[in-house]
């Protein structure tokens, strides 16, 4: 799936104008390969925007929507909904073992469950 489809599914889910949703859906794919362990980190799905980066250390859920609100100039609610879109569309995406290799790949947190996995 070309990013372009990527973006309007999202836009779609989420209820964001296709603008901000592809804002934010580099925003959150941006901060999940942060969030990815190995060395080095790269692009299991092969579906993720070229100019995204390697980076910094982990957090939990709070972390994760603080860096994708910060990352795309919106409010928490916006980032937690354009996450959900993103990870949703992920999941129609990507093969199931893609989607299970990319979340292997993420740190654990302590308790509770983590809504990038949900």
């Amino acid at each position: 799936m070309r990013f372009p489809l990527f973006v309007a599914a999202v836009s779609r889910r989420s209820g964001l104008a296709p603008e901000p949703a592809a804002i934010v859906a580099r925003a959150v794919l941006q901060t999940v390969v942060e969030r990815m362990t190995g060395s080095p980190p790269t692009d299991p799905t092969g579906y993720l925007p070229g100019e995204l980066t390697d980076a910094v250390s982990p957090g939990g859920p709070a972390d994760f929507l603080r860096r994708v609100g910060e990352r795309a100039g919106v409010d928490e609610g916006t980032a937690a909904a354009g996450a959900a879109a993103v990870f949703a569309t992920l999941r129609e995406t990507v093969t199931v073992g893609e989607f299970q290799e990319m979340v292997a790949r993420l740190p654990t947190t302590g308790g509770g469950s983590d809504p990038m996995v949900g």
